[in-house]
């Protein structure tokens, strides 16, 4: 890992230098034609291109076991799970359900002027889907963050995809978790194909409302490419941490380093930087990078920014302008402005507070926005699986809101709109 250093002159130069951050990351594949492929012949092929690509891409060749898994299977996992690992899993389910159920929303109904009512209804989805990557290493985890929330939201039916290995198989660990919180369906299946499967169905797999979770490139290119056919969480990029150190508190730099070596393990387009008012603070974090890193062969990002700013405003203006997935606040200054941080997908605050904690059991959603959506994304959260609609009651409000508005649909040339509001008031007036 080399480590980048850079200077802030001042908190107007923030956007830019953010700018010149993002671009140290290595630039990614243009994979839209590839997915293109992919989701046309899942299309039109339905669960034998599933099985090809599958092949293809995950079991380099060899059999994969059948589409979906069965419940057996499901129990099996669970059994054989190690009971430390199971007892995380329990507490990371309790956390995010806890978590997730405080963020549902109520029904609210709006009386109006004219007499009118408006009822607001927040209802789930019926279908969610979870995808849940392979690669690296198994992710349990994302299984949690995913399935548990779905299912406090309201959603009846939860499924989970993953790639299978060479061995045909989904990995025990996330079979397992599934088990936990009582997925109902898991399938045999990752890349662009399983997305493809589960927005627009195939013969062994309904159709979904919903997919969310991480991924590749090719997966999340997929889930674009779909958003008309299923609702997605958001376009999940590499991990991102910046870690911002002002003030009393914010050394020794040793929990800062292991911090940004966690999420360097995300892969080598992971985004670990980290800002300081304290030139000390960031030498001394510099020195336990390059002491730590080699002895960390999971940490595999290509880079690590440290940022030295003049001032905790030009800090904050840098972290504003960055928006990154994961913000750490450590150091008595840097914490108490945290209130101030509105860009962010989630922030940690304290030196206690690692993102990895986050990741696990803390109970907040490790699936956040990123490459700088935290301008306008949120969290994946009950919100993601449910949806409003509006129940209009108008009783005796017609005359008033038919005058005002056949005015305005005359204006936009809609006429027929213009004589059904006038309708519904002539109607109303006879005897």
């Amino acid at each position: 890992m080399r480590i980048e250093r850079r200077a802030l002159a001042a908190a107007a130069d923030a956007p830019a230098l953010a700018a010149e951050v993002r671009g140290l990351a290595p630039s990614a594949e243009d994979v839209a034609p590839a997915v293109a492929e992919i989701v046309a012949a899942v299309r039109d092929g339905g669960d034998a291109a599933v099985a090809e690509y599958t092949r293809r891409f995950d079991t380099r060749g060899g059999e994969p076991g059948p589409l979906r898994v069965a419940p057996e299977d499901l129990t099996a996992a669970l059994a054989a799970l190690d009971p430390t690992v199971r007892n995380g899993l329990e507490l990371a389910i309790a956390n995010v359900d806890t978590v997730a159920r405080a963020g549902l929303g109520e029904n609210i109904e709006v009386p109006l002027p004219q007499g009118q009512t408006v009822l607001v209804r927040e209802l789930p989805v019926e279908r969610a889907a979870v995808y849940v990557p392979g690669g690296r290493a198994p992710y349990p985890s994302t299984v949690v963050m995913g399935a548990v929330t779905a299912r406090a939201a309201g959603v009846r039916e939860v499924a989970v995809c993953a790639p299978p290995g060479e061995d045909g198989d989904v990995h025990p660990v996330i079979l397992a978790a599934c088990a936990l919180c009582g997925v109902d369906e898991v399938y045999r299946m990752g890349g662009a194909q399983a997305v493809a499967a589960l927005a627009l169905g195939t013969e062994a797999v309904p159709a979904v409302d919903v997919l969310v979770g991480p991924g590749n490139l090719y997966v999340q290119e997929a889930k674009r490419q779909l958003s008309h056919r299923v609702g997605i969480d958001g376009f999940a990029g590499p991990s991102e941490l910046l870690v911002v150190l002002a003030g009393d508190g914010a050394r020794p730099a040793r929990p800062a380093t292991l911090d940004l070596l966690a999420q360097a393990e995300h892969g080598p387009e992971s985004l670990v930087a980290a800002v300081a008012t304290d030139p000390d603070v960031l030498r001394a974090l510099a020195e336990d990078l390059e002491a730590l890193a080699p002895s960390r062969p999971t940490a595999v990002a290509s880079a690590a920014v440290l940022v030295q700013a003049p001032r905790l405003d030009a800090a904050l203006a840098f972290t504003q302008a960055l928006a990154p997935e994961h913000v750490q606040l450590v150091g008595a200054d840097a914490e108490a402005a945290a209130p101030a941080v509105t860009r962010a997908g989630a922030v940690y605050v304290g030196r206690a507070a690692g993102t990895a904690f986050g990741d696990y059991v803390a109970g907040s959603n490790h699936v956040l926005p990123t490459g700088g959506a935290a301008r306008f994304a949120s969290a994946l959260g009950p919100a993601t699986f449910r949806r409003r609609t509006s129940e209009v009651h108008l009783g005796d409000a017609a005359p008033a809101l038919a005058e005002a508005g056949a005015a305005v649909a005359r204006a936009e040339g809609f006429v027929v709109h213009a004589q059904s509001m006038e309708a519904r008031v002539q109607e109303n007036a006879t005897p």
